[in-house]
């Protein structure tokens, strides 16, 4: 492959998730795991971690943006600016991933972790992640059984007068306020509670993984944003238009892994396409690497099959119901939950509560009838 820009957004995104997807093996963050521990242990550590990844990626997209330093238009990839706000997509969406997470025993990211440590388990639930969100976006699927539903339900919050869903945005249509002054306050507003919150606990304090954890996945999000909609971002969109074959995906985005799983699975398909390499499709392989590397540096590789039939059930429709609910949420746990959240977009926040609350009813469900 020759060296281009394009060759260089799509190394710089590999080796970011080598990065992540090794810190996030040896931290052990995982939105379900954090979840479970506040549902069945009254536990907050791994679901402090997880606000400070927020808190971190909200806060350097802030600095970044004002500084002038990058752009997020509104329609990033997925547009979490969008002045289109669909309420029970996010609703809907979330709380099916929700579901599915608790059934297959993790997210997005967490089912990457596993594959790398050699969870064949978990290679069974990307392929089904991969297979939903390959028909999702290469039939007429989603539209049919989705959108004409979901299509009505949609709120327009240009006519609020707000230029976007993001909080600060509809703030400042509300008040009538300057808007980058509007963007700041809110902002500073939201880290200050969420950094109280985090850090107001001692043991969390004292717990070096869970800090850990939050900062690197937090400033790997930052990372992303500015790899795609930084100083890069207007040669990178250059190249693709100029391109003999045109790469896909040529947008301004961050970490996800719904549609990326999906896109690898259309890479597989074709591999001699290199135009099919995305973004999106370097930080999955980048973060199964990752993982794998950490397993065999500390000697915790190992192959991983299914315990029962009813172990091979749960995997089953929580791989799907996560392919299908993460497709219609727009993102994971990672991409709506702390890359969507960085944006202060209303949708993420809401996608993320109904991801978390589809998880506790469904793990207090599984504990009743255990």
């Amino acid at each position: 492959m020759e060296l281009t820009i394009h060759t260089a957004v799509l190394g710089a995104a590999f080796l970011l998730a080598v990065v992540l997807g090794a810190v996030m093996a040896k931290t052990n963050f995982c939105t379900m795991g954090a979840v479970s521990d506040w549902v069945n242990m009254g536990s907050l550590g791994r679901l402090r971690s997880w606000l400070l990844a927020v808190a971190v990626a909200a806060g350097g997209v802030l600095v970044l943006e004002l500084a002038g330093v990058i752009t997020l238009p509104d329609n990033t990839l997925p547009p979490y600016r969008t002045t289109q706000f669909a309420w029970l997509r996010y609703i809907v969406g979330g709380l099916l991933f929700g579901v599915g997470m608790s059934l297959a025993g993790g997210c997005g990211s967490k089912t990457l972790i596993r594959i790398g440590g050699g969870s064949l388990r978990s290679l069974v639930v990307a392929a089904l992640i991969a297979g939903v969100a390959y028909a999702m976006f290469t039939t007429d699927l989603f539209n049919v059984a989705v959108m004409s539903w979901l299509q009505p339900t949609i709120v327009n919050v240009a006519a609020w007068g707000a230029k976007g869903q993001n909080i600060d945005a509809l703030v400042s249509a509300a008040l009538g306020s300057e808007p980058r002054l509007t963007r700041l306050v809110v902002g500073v507003l939201i880290l200050a509670g969420l950094l109280w919150f985090v850090f107001s606990s001692a043991a969390f304090r004292r717990n070096t993984n869970n800090v850990i954890g939050g900062l690197v996945v937090g400033a790997a999000v930052v990372a992303g944003w500015f790899i795609t909609g930084g100083p890069w971002a207007e040669d990178w969109r250059e190249y693709a238009m100029f391109a003999a074959d045109r790469p896909s995906r040529v947008e301004v985005q961050s970490l996800t892994f719904i549609s990326p799983i999906g896109d690898t699975l259309r890479y597989l398909l074709s591999p001699t396409r290199l135009s099919l390499l995305t973004f999106g499709v370097m930080t999955v392989f980048g973060m199964i690497v990752g993982s794998f590397l950490y397993a065999i540096a500390t000697r915790k590789f190992h192959i991983e099959w299914f315990a029962s039939w009813s172990d091979f059930l749960n995997h089953v429709a929580g791989g799907l119901l996560m392919g299908f609910g993460g497709f219609i949420a727009m993102g994971c746990t990672i991409g709506q939950g702390v890359t969507g959240a960085s944006t202060l977009a209303l949708g993420s926040f809401i996608t993320l509560a109904s991801m978390i609350a589809g998880a506790a009813i469904t793990m207090k469900i599984q504990y009743r009838f255990a």
